[in-house]
């Protein structure tokens, strides 16, 4: 059915909402495809509606052909989610509420345990498998920051699936499946995508990739070589230097450092002071910089953990939570100081923490074992390698000690990869240097092997009668994300430019002027074109003036724009902009109609073509 823009349900806005950070978030609002209702939470408008269908449709041709669609409610009971322990897990993310009768539930972040507890109530043997099914549905999680519109929200649509096999070869075929399948959906949106290794974080599993859109607004860094490698910077593992011959580096010794609080303030004073036997400069990769945070279990136990790094690196707080997960990460605040006075803020070296402590190495059992004290664990990075020698905290203020030897002055509780990733950077695998770039997360696919299986009792009979714990894998897709990742990709100052796969509507009529014959002939032209089966909004309103019809036809972002205007009466031509291209053609109205179904068609037939 023709839809004119006098009767549509769409307000466009001129100004910027104030609380739009990125170029989607804007024109989304501005465009009318999405109101705000609370933070993180949106309304989704009629022209937003039919652009996340389109790409639902998309995402459910292609799952389909691996995969059967169900869907579970949002609202879960809680007694899966202890049982996986995620009910903890999750922490503050997790929406939960308790209903009249004191029973907990929770809006689901994702549903693993439910997929899992249906195939579990189905079948029991592995004739049954192998079995891949999938939903399309909303999900809920409590983001401390929401940002960037529906790119990082608290309610949103997603596609989960999940694989069921007898065994590990099944579950590769699985993944390999998915895997492919999601290569064609992502070519089918016109999104470009790189696949990188990534942490499977508390989802667990053998291994896990994501599929992320390059994009300078994204939130994830990524590293790519040329040789191939390409992993999440929180995946990226740091290749470990040979340990080092420190015969030759005489006793530690402390120093005093006035006024040397910081890396940069201890290097100039080192070197002004303190100046290396070998005449080269001290620099802050020389300097062990030891950092405090925070952790919070999933029970709620609070612990404070010290990682040690190179001076000239900072720790990235999202490798961090990744080496962690799933405890919540927090810098350590002043009551934890105080309730640790052996860390001096600004000297804290190794002789005060992990089993350096004095407390850790007296507290020893008749076997001579550690028994657990008070003491802060200490983590190290991996470059800090046997021999290698530093410049360091000496735990006491305005000093620090010198030539202070890994393996021979001072160890630690074991290695945690925390520090930064920098361009350049050797590739673990050998490949090269590693490139960073940033990515919008679209897609993420896990091995899962028998986690959940385990926890829940899914089992079936084998070929034996004997029974096995079922394998498996979880894949998701971000659908409004993709949405965002489109519009963020497909726009100019004007407003948005839709591929035609996903635009809500194929091309808009504008009849601009006061001429009834010219709104007589736009009508005739939309009405030919909506007969043909092409998806048109015609723009019909007579008082509004032909500037402000080109303005919202360039924000709504249509990939065709026909405009019945002042050439009908001189010429007997109307013009077709192609809204991405910026190509103007003129054409006389009689064709219109005929030349407009070809560009449809030719530009629908691109994406048949990313289809195959």
């Amino acid at each position: 059915m023709l839809q004119t823009m006098s009767q549509a349900f769409i307000r466009t806005l001129r100004e910027d909402p104030a609380d739009a950070e990125v170029a989607s978030h804007k024109l989304l609002v501005r465009a009318g495809y999405i109101r705000r209702a609370a933070p993180g939470v949106y309304t989704w408008l009629p022209l937003g509606l039919r652009t996340l269908r389109k790409i639902e449709a998309i995402v459910r041709e292609e799952m389909d052909t691996i995969s059967q669609e169900v869907l579970f409610p949002a609202l879960l009971p809680a007694e899966p989610y202890k049982a996986t322990g995620r009910w903890d897990d999750y922490g503050p993310t997790l929406f939960k509420l308790t209903d009249r009768k004191d029973a907990d539930y929770l809006l689901a972040p994702t549903h693993e345990e439910m997929f899992t507890l249906l195939v579990k109530d189905l079948y029991s043997s592995y004739k049954d498998l192998p079995v891949s099914i999938y939903q399309i549905q909303t999900k809920y999680r409590d983001e401390a920051r929401p940002r960037a519109g529906v790119i990082r929200g608290r309610e949103f649509v997603m596609k989960d699936s999940y694989s069921f096999d007898i065994d590990d070869a099944g579950l590769e075929a699985s993944y390999q499946a998915h895997r492919a399948v999601y290569q064609r959906i992502f070519q089918r949106l016109g999104l470009e995508y790189v696949i990188v290794n990534a942490m499977s974080g508390a989802m667990g599993g053998s291994h896990s990739e994501e599929f992320l859109h390059p994009s300078p607004i994204g939130e994830d860094t990524f590293v790519r070589t040329d040789g191939g490698y390409a992993a999440n910077a929180e995946a990226v593992t740091t290749p470990v230097p040979a340990d080092v011959d420190a015969s030759g580096v005489g006793p530690a010794r402390e120093v005093d450092t006035p006024d040397a609080p910081t890396i940069e303030t201890l290097v100039d004073f080192v070197n002004a002071e303190y100046p290396r036997s070998d005449g080269r400069a001290w620099t802050a990769a020389d300097t062990l910089k030891n950092v405090v945070v925070a952790l919070t279990h999933p029970g709620g136990e609070r612990e404070l953990l010290v990682v040690g790094i190179p001076g000239d690196r900072d720790v990235d707080m999202r490798r961090l939570e990744a080496a962690v997960a799933p405890a919540e990460v927090e810098m350590a605040t002043d009551a934890d100081f105080a309730a640790h006075p052996e860390l001096v803020r600004g000297y804290i070296g190794p002789a005060a923490i992990g089993p350096n402590s004095p407390a850790r190495r007296a507290e020893r059992d008749a076997d001579g074992n550690e028994v657990p004290t008070g003491s802060v664990r200490y983590l190290l990075d991996p470059r800090v390698v046997p021999g290698t020698a530093w410049v360091t905290g000496a735990n006491a203020p305005q000093r620090h000690v010198l030539d202070l030897v890994a393996g021979r002055d001072f160890t630690a509780d074991g290695t945690i990869e925390a520090a930064e990733i920098r361009e350049g950077d050797p590739a673990p695998d050998g490949s090269g240097p590693l490139h960073l770039a940033r990515g919008i997360e679209l897609g993420h696919i896990f091995a899962l092997g028998r986690k959940y299986a385990r926890a829940l009792d899914l089992t079936v009979l084998d070929e034996n009668g004997k029974s096995r714990i079922v394998t498996m894998g979880s894949y998701g897709i971000g659908v409004t994300r993709a949405l965002a990742a489109l519009a963020e990709s497909n726009h100019d100052e004007q407003g948005l430019a839709w591929p035609i796969q996903v635009a809500p509507y194929q091309v808009q009529v504008l009849a601009t002027g006061k001429d009834d014959a010219v709104f007589e002939a736009a009508a005739d032209l939309a009405g030919a074109l909506d007969e043909a089966g092409v998806e048109v909004l015609y723009d019909d309103r007579r008082k509004v003036s032909a500037g402000v019809k080109f303005k919202d036809a360039e924000l709504l972002g249509m990939p065709y724009i026909v405009v019945v205007g002042r050439d009908l009466a001189k010429e007997g031509t109307v013009e077709i902009r192609d809204r991405r291209s910026g190509e103007r053609t003129s054409v006389p109205v009689a064709q219109a109609a005929e030349r407009v179904r070809e560009l449809v068609q030719a530009a629908l037939a691109g994406e048949d073509a990313a289809r195959e």
